[in-house]
């Protein structure tokens, strides 16, 4: 099969990743920070290890702020549940996840979704300083659309963020491993990170990276630390670690990040090459719409969403799955992004490439379109 589903996860792991969780397996085999016997210690160290690799990866200055979730999602939700209250209002933008959709209104927490420019971010930047209130508490944006792939401008909003006293958060479920992100020089103080995807580790495994407190925590039980009392510790990071972490997918969180950082460069050339000559392919086609006015690497993700006229976009998928190819199609958990296009009763056919995906694969990706768009009265409802 033929893979370009990464914003999902990334379909292909480096051999290192793929070691690196048979030798936790294999030889980490123990509880870290319960025992005393030397297997829990290496454990131990191996997980510490990768708090200080993904904290100096992000710039952050604290690896015990490194916690480690089962996904973005649960990252997402330890922020809001730990940090907001119902009579607190945030900023988030138009084309947030139903990740941070679905929490806030769980809560009832008032929220403002800004309008995203696709071609201006100092009008993003604008719109946001214009939705600031008095009980405005937080700013909380994607680094970029999982269906658009617009990249926000962090470092602006983090300067706005600072400059009122509010606390500003990022899902980077689309952007951990494919844009840069500094923490401290973008003031952010909760980064929401989906390591299975752009980091190139295991599914299962997520990361919250905190430079700020959290209050309040969405689980409680044993941490292997004051075990004779009954009250969950208040420090970082077993605060937020009850229960046995997963060791194997942290090691793969390790090598991941190794593997980011060594090839940082060839991934995101890779990626832009493919995502842009696809979106040259498409936007010379009359019968495909497309949602996005460019693909600069500067602006845009390597995410492509695009619809051939008048045929479903699950019908197109399960075409391209007919020629093994494998994409996404349908809402991607972002109906807010959907609205912001027009495709929420139609969705969208989301193509993400990854670092492992060829030319040659690209080009029986476009044969593939080329032959949907030659046969679309077939396939029109």
């Amino acid at each position: 099969m033929i893979y370009f589903d990464n914003a999902a996860t990334t379909g292909k792991k480096p051999e290192s990743v793929i070691k690196a969780v048979d030798y936790a397996l294999i030889n980490l085999s123990a509880n870290p920070g319960r025992s005393g016997h030397i297997l829990s210690v290496n454990a131990s160290e191996m997980v510490y290890n990768t708090r200080k690799a993904a904290a100096e990866f992000f710039g952050s200055e604290n690896p015990e702020g490194v916690i480690f979730t089962l996904n973005c999602t649960q990252s997402v939700n330890t922020v809001f549940k730990g940090v907001l209250n119902a009579s607190d209002h945030i900023i988030i933008s138009d084309m947030e996840h139903n990740a941070v959709m679905r929490p806030l209104n769980k809560m009832g927490v008032k929220y403002t979704a800004v309008k995203v420019s696709m071609t201006n971010d100092d009008e993003t930047i604008e719109n946001i300083k214009n939705a600031i209130r008095p009980d405005t508490k937080m700013i909380f944006v994607t680094a970029a659309s999982n269906v658009l792939g617009k990249k926000m401008p962090l470092l602006g909003i983090g300067k706005l963020a600072k400059e009122n006293g509010l606390l500003f958060g990022v899902d980077a479920a689309q952007g951990a491993g494919v844009m840069d992100i500094d923490m401290k020089k973008m003031n952010i103080d909760y980064l929401c990170v989906a390591a299975h995807k752009g980091l190139y580790a295991p599914m299962g495994t997520g990361i919250l990276i905190t430079r700020n407190d959290i209050k309040n925590t969405i689980i409680e039980g044993g941490t292997g630390t004051d075990s004779i009392s009954l009250i969950q510790p208040d420090y970082m990071p077993e605060k937020f670690e009850s229960g046995t972490v997963n060791l194997p997918g942290i090691a793969g969180i390790n090598a991941g990040i190794k593997f980011v950082k060594n090839n940082k460069k060839a991934i995101v050339s890779n990626e832009q090459r493919i995502i842009q000559n696809l979106f040259s392919f498409l936007k010379n086609r009359e019968d495909v719409i497309l949602y996005t006015p460019n693909q600069s690497e500067e602006m845009y993700a390597p995410v492509i969403s695009f619809n051939i006229a008048e045929v479903p976009s699950q019908t197109v998928a399960e075409l391209l799955s007919n020629d093994n190819i494998a994409v996404r199609a349908g809402l991607h958990c972002a109906p807010c992004a959907h609205k912001k296009i027009g495709t929420e009763n139609i969705g969208t056919v989301r193509v993400s490439p990854g670092y492992f995906n060829t030319y040659n694969e690209l080009a029986i990706l476009k044969n593939s379109i080329k032959k949907i768009c030659e046969n679309r009265k077939k396939y029109i409802e």
